[in-house]
């Protein structure tokens, strides 16, 4: 078996990480006016520098900035798309656990104008992580069906876009411009997350799309669509994996369902390089949808959760790399954490010990199933 030496690698992580207290702290200091912006900016710049030297000590290829200078892994990028506003619409959304459900209502977007790029997003976030490695810098962003699946139509202005067709060919043509920006600073590892595509195996948030306006059965086609339209100017060194989440915020998710549903069309469809899968648990359904996986895409299973901090057993995750691979090939495999450790500032039920526990377990189960 090959080891990797392009993206993604066989151990991999999908990219937000647990924020450091100094870091939190900071958060809180600006916000109640304690400190200014290049004081903040001066403490994420060092605890970013720590969490890289922490993922290339525990021996991952790719790393990331945890994140840190976010509030939560879609909104701060949205919010700097031209024609885009933040709006309060107290629209709870439902995360479910193991406990029970808890309530997260968080700020939302409206289109009040016609989209564009004012300049490339996070470019100074990413020039720095750069700066900071010898492994490869990977930039998480949210994937374009992120910008209408929160709010669907309902948040469209109609006078800007009478009909949904032109608002998609000027999505994509905002996440192309920024994918070229990104490529021409060196960036050959983007990943679009996108809990949408996930969402939509299961038969509620089909029917919650419809209620938007939206054709819940169709959606994923157009979401695909969308985002193949924006890899149009994707440079040929640059590797892009989306990530399919149900939701993550504080230990808590929001879908539920197997990728039957979209399975065929995603896998073989979208022109991405890689999926990172959510298979932590019985949540995510089975291996079998991966049989729709062409040649030469990879599958990064997310076999570890980032829900929890209970470690899981090594022979348990060698088993389940073997089910995965009756239906694509091994070589075509990688694995990860199931999702971010803290897609919002809030963080997932787990200690920074225990983060780094399953880092190293992905990284030493990786080494043993593929050299």
């Amino acid at each position: 078996m090959a080891h990797r030496t392009k993206p993604p690698f066989r151990a991999d992580h999908v990219g937000s990480l647990l924020r450091p207290r100094a870091l939190l702290q900071a958060r809180e200091d600006m916000k109640a006016g304690r400190i200014g912006a290049a004081e903040l900016r001066r403490i994420e710049d060092e605890s970013i520098t720590e969490a890289v030297r922490l993922q290339e000590e525990i021996g991952l290829q790719g790393v990331t900035d945890g994140e840190f200078r976010r509030g939560s892994w879609h909104m701060d990028f949205l919010y700097q798309i031209g024609g885009v506003v933040k709006v309060q619409d107290n629209l709870a959304v439902k995360f479910h656990n193991e406990k029970g459900d808890i309530e997260f209502a968080p700020a939302a977007l409206k289109v009040t104008d016609r989209l564009r790029l004012a300049k490339p997003i996070f470019a100074e976030d990413f020039k720095f992580l750069k700066s900071t490695t010898r492994a490869t810098p990977k930039l998480t962003i949210p994937s374009p069906s992120m910008m209408h699946y929160r709010g669907g139509r309902a948040a469209i202005d109609e006078k800007l876009y009478p009909t949904l067709e032109p608002f998609w060919d000027d999505l994509s043509r905002v996440y192309a411009d920024e994918i070229a920006a990104l490529g021409k600073l060196g960036c050959t590892y983007l990943q679009l997350d996108d809990t949408s595509l996930a969402y939509l195996n299961d038969p509620q948030q089909r029917e919650y799309i419809t209620k938007l306006g939206g054709v819940g059965e169709k959606q994923h086609l157009t979401y695909i669509r969308v985002i193949n339209a924006a890899l149009a100017k994707k440079p040929p060194e640059m590797t892009v994996c989306t990530h399919m989440c149900r939701g993550n915020f504080r230990s808590s998710w929001v879908a539920s369902g197997g990728y039957d549903h979209v399975a065929e069309a995603l896998f073989g469809q979208l022109q991405v390089d890689g999926f990172f899968l959510e298979y932590d648990d019985a949540r995510s359904g089975g291996f079998e949808p991966l049989r729709f996986v062409p040649k030469g895409k990879m599958v990064v299973l997310g076999l570890v959760t980032t829900k929890k901090g209970v470690l899981e057993k090594k022979d348990d995750l060698k088993r389940r790399i073997d089910e995965a691979a009756k239906y694509v090939p091994l070589d075509q495999l990688c694995l990860s954490p199931q999702c971010g450790f803290s897609s919002t500032v809030e963080g997932n039920a787990l200690s920074l010990e225990e983060e780094k526990a399953k880092l190293r377990l992905v990284v030493e189960t990786a080494r043993e199933v593929w050299g």
